[in-house]
């Protein structure tokens, strides 16, 4: 291979690299060491949810349909109680003071106002102490629903910062029986919505994400994500080249395909 070949070659593959960096952590399924506790899974564009913003063919989700009682977050919803939902958690991650834990999710639900149903994320340290509750979306008839009413300020910063519902029953399958149908104003979906949190200090981190319904188990809801990166690395995936060492090689290629150009015109 000579030179300019391979520093093309180099440029191609941090070019294909930065491509799949967002796209490829649910392309065959959940990945290996993730947990979930009632229900979760991997999927297509279903419904009203489309493919996330990432990239990807399939995105992870939890659902309260089929759910397990007792997830719900402790101390967190004001009047009433959690009943049944899901958590899906990742696997150990490291991660450096200062990186960025980024990634895309949408709210669905087909209940509404009276039973106000959640979904969150949350940053667990390794003994699955919270380190920050990154956000929270609840059933609202009127306004923001991320938080949503009752609910802590969002340790991450989100884009767009303030999501109303897209009213109407949401058709989508992780919802079984509920998928379409609509109780009371509030229900509906949020859309793609951005999440960004800057890790504040060195360790090792689960990522959990979950759904619980709300002083009833009728009328369900859940949560779509894809997307995920720390510090523009996919999570889990050390190997991945990050995006800073993705624009080294690029430079890298450019340069050696400018200095063979050159040669070649000399020679």
């Amino acid at each position: 291979m000579n030179k300019i070949k391979a520093s093309v070659w180099t440029l191609g593959l941090a070019l294909g690299m930065m491509g799949q960096a967002s796209a490829a952590l649910f392309e065959a399924g959940l990945p290996a060491g993730w947990t979930a506790v009632g229900n979760s899974g991997s999927l297509g564009a279903n419904g009203v949810v489309t493919l996330a913003p990432s990239g990807g063919t399939q995105y992870g989700y939890v659902s309260s349909t089929n759910g397990v009682n007792g997830v719900a977050l402790p101390g967190v919803g004001g009047s009433g109680s959690g009943t049944n939902g899901s958590t899906l958690r990742s696997a150990v991650f490291s991660a450096q003071a200062g990186d960025d834990l980024e990634f895309f999710f949408n709210y669905v639900t087909s209940d509404g106002a009276g039973y106000a149903d959640y979904a969150w994320a949350r940053l667990l340290d390794s003994a699955s102490n919270q380190v920050a509750l990154l956000f929270t979306a609840r059933t609202a008839p009127s306004g923001s629903i991320v938080p949503g009413f009752s609910m802590p300020t969002p340790a991450a910063t989100l884009s767009p910062a303030s999501v109303t519902i897209i009213a109407g029953g949401p058709s989508w399958s992780p919802l079984g029986g509920s998928s379409g149908s609509c109780f009371a104003a509030g229900c509906g979906y949020t859309g793609w919505v951005q999440s960004n949190y800057e890790i504040a200090a060195a360790g090792n981190y689960v990522l959990e994400f979950g759904v619980t319904n709300w002083s009833d188990t009728a009328y369900d809801s859940g949560l779509a994500f894809d997307g995920i990166t720390v510090g523009g690395v996919v999570i889990g995936q050390p190997a991945q080249v990050s995006e800073p060492a993705m624009l080294g090689l690029m430079g890298l290629g450019l340069v050696g395909a400018a200095v063979a150009g050159r040669r070649r015109k000399t020679a």
